[in-house]
């Protein structure tokens, strides 16, 4: 990395006319809007891509600009374009036009193409953007692909019981009438009860899960304790926890490498960390780097401490530190970790799946049992006359 990127960044003045309005969380495989200017990871990537090749070749940035406006389809990246192209040409740094745009170009994206005007190295910063929302997006789609099976399972399970309980079981009860209630297997008494309670208040779980949703998601926003539990409870919950926390050391080393590499200093990068991290105990984590770096220790002691990283990635920041390659050993923790989160979705959901068939299969057995031993009764009544 040329020794001219080290320099500390200057921090762009506020363009005029600009909200100055910083999102509470970011990071490459969220989809961004802002109005009508929704924008998704992906066209994002494939926009910061093609901004760095036209750039390499020799391209002025106002000239490259315009080239991807007008190569764009209509939608919310083509509008964003258009603006960029405008305050360009009228003098603005590419990276102060991005910031009137921070539903789309976050914190983290802005700060490194301000290293790269600084450093005059745009283009490689726009790859290493490129590359970094590239990875992100995949990692999302992957978990994504793997839940569409799980979730498939579970909503045509969901359906099979509603359309047993909401037209089988009624044509069952009236074979039963003629065998008394006394008479009923307790097997068939429960599940014809659970039909009744269902059929008369499906409307009362129905309305008490869309609040349940709106109350947790009021709460995760207004009330700091809520939300730092619910964090808590998705680092620890059974087979998802350690999925959610190696996603978050992921994360965190992509970023923060990438952040070093392009020329942010170290405490402005962890100050764009904690703005783009959505866990709170990994946001405590970085305060506590943070907290460290001011007082002139170093990296690996307050990372051990949290109990956010495991001793490997602590003992390679503490050599990456000492041997002033930072960057590259948490490049190696990124590349673990994304490995092994790749190896955990892959075993997490086939774990999932044959789950998911043995609950359906038993509670549709249930079923199917608590209907057929009355007429099974029936008949060996039958028989007996």
């Amino acid at each position: 990395m040329p020794k001219k990127l080290q320099r500390r960044i200057p921090a762009p003045k506020a363009a005029p006319g600009a909200v100055a309005t910083r999102p509470a969380g970011g990071g490459g495989g969220r989809s961004f809007s802002f109005g009508r200017n929704r924008v998704t990871a992906k066209v994002l990537a494939e926009f910061t891509s093609q901004l760095a090749v036209l750039l390499n070749a020799g391209i002025p940035i106002t000239k490259s600009l315009r080239i991807l406006e007008g190569q764009m389809p209509q939608g919310g990246m083509k509008r964003i374009a258009g603006t960029l192209v405008d305050d360009v040409e009228g003098g603005t740094a590419l990276s102060e036009a991005m910031q009137k745009h921070e539903a789309v170009f976050d914190p983290l994206y802005t700060n490194m193409v301000r290293a790269g005007e600084a450093g005059g190295v745009q283009e490689e910063i726009l790859n290493r953007l490129s590359g970094f929302l590239t990875q992100s997006e995949a990692i999302k789609s992957r978990v994504k692909g793997a839940l569409a099976y799980p979730v498939a399972i579970l909503v045509v399970a969901i359906l099979v019981l509603l359309l047993v309980f909401a037209f089988v079981i009624p044509k069952f009860r009236a074979v039963f009438a003629t065998l008394g209630e006394g008479n009923l297997h307790w097997t068939t008494d429960l599940v014809i009860n659970i039909g009744d309670h269902c059929k008369v208040w499906w409307w009362a779980y129905l309305l008490g899960g869309v609040l349940l949703v709106v109350v947790h998601r009021l709460l995760m926003v207004k009330v700091m304790g809520y939300r730092r539990l619910m964090h808590r409870v998705a680092l620890h919950v059974p087979l998802f926890g350690n999925l959610v926390h190696k996603s978050l050391v992921a994360r965190f080393s992509r970023t923060f490498g990438t952040l070093i590499q392009s020329g942010v200093p170290h405490l402005e990068a962890l100050d764009i960390l904690n703005a783009s991290t959505n866990n709170e105990h990994m946001k405590d984590a970085v305060s506590d780097v943070q907290s460290s770096i001011r007082e002139g220790a170093g990296f690996a002691v307050p990372m051990g401490e949290s109990g956010m990283f495991d001793d490997i990635v602590v003992n390679m920041v503490d050599v990456g530190e000492q041997t002033g390659e930072l960057d590259r050993m948490l490049t190696k923790v990124a590349d673990r970790y994304e490995t092994e989160v790749d190896q955990t979705v892959d075993t997490t959901f086939k774990l999932i799946e044959p789950i998911l068939l043995v609950i359906m299969a038993v509670v549709v057995g249930f079923i199917v049992f608590a209907l057929f031993m009355p007429l099974l009764t029936m008949m060996q009544q039958m028989s007996k006359r």
